[in-house]
């Protein structure tokens, strides 16, 4: 990413376009029950909206974004909610993550097939990563019309094939009236997911 993908990402979020996510994922929220807290790393965490409620449910939390707007955003509502944070402004594409320093990964809405292998090796034993994101399809639904910001069909059952993958699903669903959205979600855990 460059400087210009900075200045775009920050002028959306100060212009409002992502005020309505405040609530966490739902496929976050479903998984948090089977994933032992520890040290988490929410990728291209945006406004801190998973980042928020996993440290709630008891992570050591590291959040990072390209949007210093976003983060400046998160953290005052870290404050407000009394919880810790490490907020971290980077482009994704130079950061190094520590190998096997988390024992959950989140990356939801965002796709660098070139950060996959990264994150992978930053996966503690039995460590797990969570991906929910646009589908490819050619129906006319929400989210990005390029191609190269969608998850090609079967992309990530590839990407994450050395992991456990627990749960797979590529889906047509209308999560909000007269928004239909084509998403795929994964769930993988590295090595034995506990039960």
């Amino acid at each position: 990413m460059s400087d210009a993908d900075q200045l775009r990402w920050n002028r959306r979020y100060a212009e409002g376009s992502y005020r309505s996510r405040s609530m966490p994922s739902p496929f976050l929220e479903h998984w948090l029950g089977h994933v032992p807290a520890g040290r988490a790393l929410d990728v291209a965490c945006g406004a801190g909206r998973n980042a928020l409620r996993l440290a709630e449910a008891g992570f050591a939390v590291d959040a990072v974004d390209i949007s210093t707007v976003a983060l400046e955003m998160a953290g005052e509502e870290a404050r407000r909610r009394q919880l810790t944070v490490n907020w971290q402004a980077g482009d994704l594409d130079s950061l190094a993550f520590e190998p096997g320093a988390y024992q959950l990964i989140t990356v939801f809405r965002f796709h660098d097939p070139a950060l996959w292998p990264r994150l992978i090796k930053a996966l503690a034993p039995d460590g797990w990563i969570l991906v929910e994101h646009h589908l490819r399809t050619p129906l006319p639904v929400a989210g990005p019309e390029s191609e190269a910001f969608r998850i090609a069909p079967g992309e990530l059952l590839d990407v994450f094939k050395a992991l456990r993958i627990v749960h797979y699903s590529e889906k047509i669903e209308e999560p909000v009236p007269g928004r239909i959205e084509a998403n795929v979600r994964v769930a993988a855990c590295n090595g034995f997911p506990g039960w």
